[in-house]
């Protein structure tokens, strides 16, 4: 079906600025092709418009769209791509401009074989985030895909500026410039039909490897091929490296992690080596903790749980090491020790993590649950009375400080404080915990 005029149509109206009628247009040609990569570009343009026109009122809209993002999340874990996009693009009309959001919807798309589709999205977020690494390189992968080896290139120029050690993106170009010298050298002996043929295995190969995704047979063949080269020279990290990327591909992180520790080995204080054997160890004792949890062996898997988060902690510390002022990892760590029961050292970190304004909320609120695990109610009362202040009446979280405090407050034998917060949970929750009991206690 040609859609040009239901295309037109839409552009017409969002130059008019009536982006509901744009956006509505969009979402109807999407619903009858969802791989129409004009109408994709045409919506995020339109929604982006509509969200810089309509100013106010951020919190309302990320709630509206709270429960599709969330839904989203779920349906891509299980691999239902399809819907997952469907949630998502539902989410997105709250909150165009979320980053984080537009890289689901991308990856759904794509997974779900739309790559029109996919590839809008990902030049989207080139457009809002000119600095997303991920987001660039994505968009070179499609346009790869569709044979645009110039722009795919240029993406990954960019992915480059913003990470120039990003070793995929280092890859793709390399595999995208060698590819193109193949292209050239065939076409100025387009007579020599059997130097084409001598080139016809290197350039499948350079095909495959710059594939967003390959067969299992495939990946396969790629490390048994990469396993003889290995075998012939075992001190050559770059091969190391490219095994150790074929076997997380086929899912079997514990031998990529051997590999990049040798390699580790080879280059000790890589420290773009020694993050990626940090985050495959992680994946690593995941999923030898999914297996003993599986198999029932409980002993086992409380062992690796224990493992996996000292791991945890060793290297979010080691990255602190590299990025001190990182608020984020301070909060990480904290949330970690905070649940570990070291609550001083938990509290120390929340309170470097309190810096950042970003993470002040998250930060406070693990606060004054370690003041709490420590017996001293008042000092976490305050915390969360600071939370609250100013948190919008319909915040999710709202619910369980108002329930904190009063528990606070009832634990300190200020009933009449206790019964006036839980009356303001029951008011907006009746099923809340324990809070109908509550209320019937102090009534």
């Amino acid at each position: 079906m040609d859609y040009t005029k239901h295309i037109q149509k839409a552009e017409e109206a969002a130059k008019r600025r009536n982006y509901d009628f744009a956006v509505q247009l969009y979402q109807q040609i999407l619903e009858l092709d969802a791989d129409q990569g004009e109408a994709r570009a045409g919506l995020r343009r339109a929604l982006k418009a509509r969200h810089e026109a309509k100013k106010g009122g951020k919190f309302m809209k990320l709630m509206k769209g709270a429960g599709p993002l969330t839904m989203a999340k779920g349906l891509a874990k299980a691999g239902k791509h399809d819907a997952a996009a469907k949630a998502v693009e539902t989410y997105l009309t709250s909150a165009p401009l979320d980053v984080e959001a537009n890289m689901l919807l991308g990856t759904s798309l794509e997974s779900a074989g739309f790559f029109k589709s996919s590839l809008a999205v990902f030049e989207f977020i080139a457009e809002i985030d000119p600095r997303n690494a991920e987001g660039l390189k994505r968009a070179g992968a499609m346009m790869a895909r569709t044979g645009e080896a110039a722009k795919a290139l240029a993406y990954y120029e960019r992915a480059l500026e913003a990470d120039p050690r990003d070793r995929d993106a280092l890859k793709a170009r390399k595999d995208l410039a060698a590819e193109a010298a193949l292209d050239t050298a065939r076409y100025d002996t387009v007579a020599h039909s059997r130097e084409q043929l001598v080139d016809a295995g290197e350039t499948r190969r350079l095909e495959q490897s710059r594939r967003l995704h390959r067969t299992p047979e495939e990946l396969e063949a790629e490390r048994d091929r990469l396993e003889a080269k290995y075998a012939d020279d075992p001190s050559d990290v770059d091969v190391m490296l490219e095994l150790a990327e074929i076997h997380e591909k086929l899912r079997d992180p514990e031998a990529a992690l051997d590999l990049l520790e040798r390699a580790l080995s080879h280059r000790k204080g890589d420290r773009e080596l020694e993050e990626q054997v940090g985050k495959t160890r992680t994946k690593a004792l995941k999923r030898a903790l999914a297996k003993a949890g599986k198999a029932g062996n409980q002993d086992k898997a409380d062992k690796i749980e224990a493992r996996l988060q000292e791991h945890e902690v060793s290297e979010i510390r080691r990255r602190l090491g590299i990025h001190p002022g990182d608020a984020g990892l301070r909060l990480e760590l904290g949330q970690i020790l905070l649940a570990r029961g070291e609550l001083d050292e938990a509290a120390s970190e929340l309170q470097k993590a309190l810096s950042d304004p970003r993470k002040a909320v998250e930060a406070r609120l693990a606060l004054a649950r370690c003041f709490e695990a420590k017996g001293f109610g008042d000092l976490a009362a305050k915390e969360f009375e600071k939370v609250l202040d100013g948190m919008p009446e319909n915040d999710q979280r709202r619910r369980e400080i108002l329930y904190s405090l009063a528990a606070l407050a009832e634990s300190g034998s200020d009933l009449e404080r206790a019964k006036s917060l839980y009356a303001q949970v029951y008011e907006v929750d009746v099923s809340f915990r324990d809070v109908a009991k509550k209320m019937e206690e102090l009534r």
